[in-house]
């Protein structure tokens, strides 16, 4: 099969997911998603996109199992620790001048940001008055998340990342180990909200004062990264606070010249 027949496949696949289940992947970076539809293709055992496009057309529980390949649900709790340590020591003292709070984890995946970032405004004391929205377009990412249970291999390098971030503690005092899995404390998403959001189809929900989407935008052709901008732009409220992931920037965007870098080498920045 050739890569222009392939293309055209890979088009009509992205199309007939739009029409059949809503699920906007249209504006997506074409070369990252091709390279996920053919890993897919192999867990199916489907000949070609078009194979995969029948199948999933026909079977919602297949979907749902593609979309696990479209979505990457990989998440790390305190990942880039100097990002975290950005937000305690330039963001924090800003968050404290506001009576309450609303924060918007774009693109949750896992819930593994949630919960670091739940343990960073319980240590400085801002939690209590915090409502925390987590959001993302894959339900089963969204349920892993609202249980709250990561593997317990994975604690080591959590805990190192939480103390590389300035934690105040020890990361074991937020979670009771059990089989294979660490469960974290239930207070830390008390004023948490999970919900399905897309950055491609839905609008804004909530005026915040704090945004993190990180390691999203990779993943998004310019044209739905200045979407997701003009969404962010619209929900922060006056000089309200916006965090990338470590690959994404302002730059060359629709609205950079509407944030200010409040410390650009750890993509945190500013509405104007």
């Amino acid at each position: 099969m050739s890569d222009r027949t392939q293309d055209i496949e890979l088009r009509l696949l992205i199309e007939a997911i739009y029409l059949q289940y809503s699920y906007d992947f249209r504006d997506y970076s074409g070369s990252s998603l091709k390279r996920r539809i053919v890993h897919a293709m192999r867990q199916f055992d489907c000949a070609s996109i078009s194979e995969l496009q029948a199948r999933i057309i026909h079977d919602p529980a297949a979907f749902m199992q593609l979309l696990q390949f479209l979505t990457i649900p990989v998440s790390e709790m305190f990942r880039d620790p100097s990002y975290f340590l950005a937000l305690r020591q330039e963001v924090v003292p800003f968050l404290r001048t506001y009576p309450s709070l609303k924060l918007w984890v774009a693109g949750c995946s896992t819930g593994e940001e949630v919960y670091s970032l739940a343990i960073l405004l319980h240590e400085e004391g801002l939690l209590e008055r915090s409502i925390i929205y987590a959001t993302d377009i894959n339900p089963h990412s969204l349920n892993k998340a609202k249980r709250g249970i990561f593997p317990i291999d994975n604690m080591r390098l959590y805990s190192e990342n939480y103390q590389r971030s300035g934690g105040k503690g020890s990361l074991s005092d937020y979670y009771t180990a059990a089989y294979d899995g660490a469960l974290f404390e239930r207070f830390l998403c008390a004023n948490v909200t999970f919900a399905d959001h897309s950055l491609a189809t839905d609008s804004v929900f909530s005026e915040t004062q704090f945004i993190s989407c990180r390691n999203v935008l990779i993943y998004f052709n310019k044209n739905l990264q200045d979407r997701a901008f003009g969404l962010f732009h619209e929900s922060l409220g006056h000089r309200g606070f916006l965090g990338l992931g470590s690959k994404e920037s302002l730059d060359f965007s629709a609205y950079a010249g509407r944030f200010e870098a409040l410390n650009r080498q750890e993509r945190v920045f500013r509405k104007l």
